[in-house]
């Protein structure tokens, strides 16, 4: 009978299938508390982040307008073509000396047209383009693609979170010169007081997403486009050669689809359009900005794009302004609210900060 005790005993002092149950229960339910406030941790970390680079990227254009007495283009044309196309420089390009990037600054030619950026050795020692270099402070740590766009083969350009407000709707006339009414445009060379707005209710960058699908080039007709902005635009019925993830990708490339962002939609605004039955959420551009415009005779036709800011944060997106403070936009802001916000001179009342 003792040695029975003595089993009997033994056998009590192990776990229990219902206690090792209780215990897991209780891990499980002490995760799922400790899970989301991890994840709201991380998510607070990644839109300061965001906020200092936009903080950053809006101090490069106050320096830039320091050291050149005007505000950098969107787009700025190189004396050497491509064919029939000039090629431009991105504001991106042309602030790197302002963000601390004047290794990659000095070994552009912005005489040659970026296409034609040459390949460097990198501290690793090995070869790649220029043009498909990381600069870190154009992309957010939300981009799910921090990487490379390859073509044929080799990495080619990089990605960028961060675009230049190009206005409302209209961006460039290379008949006239004219450009639209945001912060830049192509061939710009715009001063403070050209902000009658102000500098601090006028957007200088927002955020947006890499690779995002686009149509380029519809050529649609001027009498067709020149509202500004239309109200109601229908861009998956005026087409366009189709790109399925390249918007956003190219740093150097000044056209209003890599580098700029529009107001025609509020932030996050979803424009859906199905293609091989597919349903993409896309930007749209009339034509690309230096587009024909080497040939004989040359190519005039007017850039209007309807390029969206978006984030991957959720309920809205985050901008510089002008004057070099950065704000958060709800997806729900007022739409004639986000357009005013664009324009750098258009007398528009603007509402007190709480309400955006």
């Amino acid at each position: 009978m003792v040695f029975s005790r003595k089993n009997a005993v033994l056998r009590r002092s192990g776990f229990t299938l219902i206690e090792l149950l209780v215990v897991m229960i209780i891990i499980a339910l002490l995760v799922g508390l400790l899970l989301p406030a991890v994840q709201r941790a991380r998510a607070a970390a990644r839109r300061t982040a965001s906020t200092n680079k936009l903080k950053q990227i809006a101090l490069g254009v106050a320096n830039f307008e320091a050291a050149n007495s005007h505000f950098p283009p969107s787009w700025q044309a190189p004396e050497t073509a491509q064919g029939d196309n000039l090629n431009g420089w991105s504001i991106h390009a042309l602030l790197l000396p302002h963000l601390e990037q004047s290794v990659i600054f000095n070994e552009l030619d912005f005489r040659q047209p970026y296409s034609d950026a040459p390949a460097v050795v990198t501290a690793d020692g090995t070869s790649q383009l220029l043009t498909s270099l990381r600069v870190d402070t154009y992309v957010s740590p939300n981009e799910p693609r921090d990487e490379p766009r390859i073509e044929n083969g080799v990495p080619a350009n990089y990605p960028l979170s961060y675009a230049a407000n190009l206005g409302t709707w209209f961006v460039w006339d290379p008949a006239s010169r004219q450009g639209g009414d945001g912060a830049f445009y192509p061939n710009s060379n715009l001063r403070a007081s050209s902000f009658t707005d102000g500098l601090s209710n006028t957007l200088c960058f927002a955020e947006v997403k890499a690779w995002n699908p686009y149509y380029r080039n519809a050529n649609v007709s001027d009498a067709t486009l020149a509202s500004s902005p239309p109200t109601d635009i229908d861009v998956c019925s005026m087409g366009g050669d189709f790109k399925e993830n390249s918007g956003h990708t190219e740093w150097v490339d000044g056209r209003a689809h890599q580098i700029g962002f529009t107001t025609v939609f509020r932030p996050n605004a979803k424009v859906l359009c199905s293609e091989s039955n597919v349903e993409f959420d896309v930007d749209w551009t009339n034509w690309q900005e230096g587009k024909g415009l080497a040939a004989s005779p040359p190519v005039l036709n007017k850039t209007y794009a309807a390029v969206t800011a978006r984030s991957r944060h959720g309920g809205g997106v985050l901008v510089s302004m002008m004057d070099g403070s950065v704000r958060w936009v709800d997806d729900t802001i007022n739409l004639g609210v986000w357009r005013a916000m664009s324009t750098r001179g258009g007398g528009e009342f603007m509402p007190s900060d709480d309400k955006l």
